[in-house]
């Protein structure tokens, strides 16, 4: 499940109001909270560095390597990459996915997997290796064993005859967080609860990492909230407990 985006705006507010610490907008809402989101997502990949350096337990729901995971798999998905021959012509690659085959259109992040046919994972070589490996008859690519080169956010592929059935496994950026709402006959906000789309611009985008972190995601919106009321206590009291939930995650 989603974290709810009016739970923890509400949340915001009455721990503001509570103190009458200030206000915070809707739109002051949407772009801290999403910009909360992305750290906290990007924070996955240093949290299993660090979790792959050291023995994990083998108690269901214990191992820390598989809970992170678990928080990344929400944002793996596949697709295919496209042919263009062109834009280049005397170098021809494919574009990266912007939809996936889920039907969904989304932001690309980080690239996993490059298969062929769907089945045979396409080699990934650095710059120089790129160029070279087809001095050797040895070396040289074939459909069999393909390779590539990934710059620019393009894939450029050997062997030259493969201009189809190129699949990627990525992983995409979280949705920005809306909280929409539609104006009140006293000018107030009303959530809107419908899910936002280009055809519904008032409708709401919840949080999309996972539910786990919704104490961190309402810690986190109040110490910025503190700077955009310029409240230091909101942002030291905060600070401190965010630090404390890091640590608690860590030890």
């Amino acid at each position: 499940m989603a974290i709810n985006v009016n739970t923890v705006y509400q949340t915001v507010l009455m721990i503001l109001n509570k103190e009458q610490r200030g206000y915070m907008t809707p739109t002051e809402f949407n772009k801290v909270a999403t910009q909360v989101q992305l750290e906290i997502f990007e924070k996955y990949f240093d949290d299993l560095n660090q979790q792959l350096r050291v023995p994990q337990a083998d108690t269901d729901y214990a191992d820390r390597q598989e809970s992170i995971d678990e928080k990344i798999a929400i944002f793996k998905t596949f697709g295919n990459a496209l042919y263009d021959s062109a834009t280049l012509p005397q170098n021809p690659y494919f574009t990266l996915p912007t939809s996936d085959l889920y039907g969904n259109v989304v932001s690309f992040y980080k690239l996993g997997n490059v298969l062929f046919n769907n089945e045979k994972i396409v080699q990934r070589l650095d710059r120089h290796e790129f160029y070279y490996i087809n001095n050797s008859k040895l070396t040289k690519p074939t459909k069999i064993n393909p390779v590539y080169l990934y710059e620019n956010q393009k894939l450029f592929i050997k062997p030259n005859s493969i201009v189809n059935s190129v699949q990627v496994d990525y992983l995409r950026k979280p949705n920005d967080v809306i909280w929409g709402f539609t104006p009140g006959l006293l000018g107030q906000y009303l959530y809107n609860t419908s899910a936002y789309s280009l055809t519904n611009p008032t409708g709401s985008t919840n949080f999309e990492i996972h539910e786990s972190e919704q104490t961190e995601v309402i810690l986190k919106i109040l110490l910025y909230s503190g700077i955009i009321i310029r409240d230091p206590e909101v942002v030291q009291t905060a600070a401190a407990l965010v630090q404390a939930d890091e640590v608690n995650q860590k030890s």
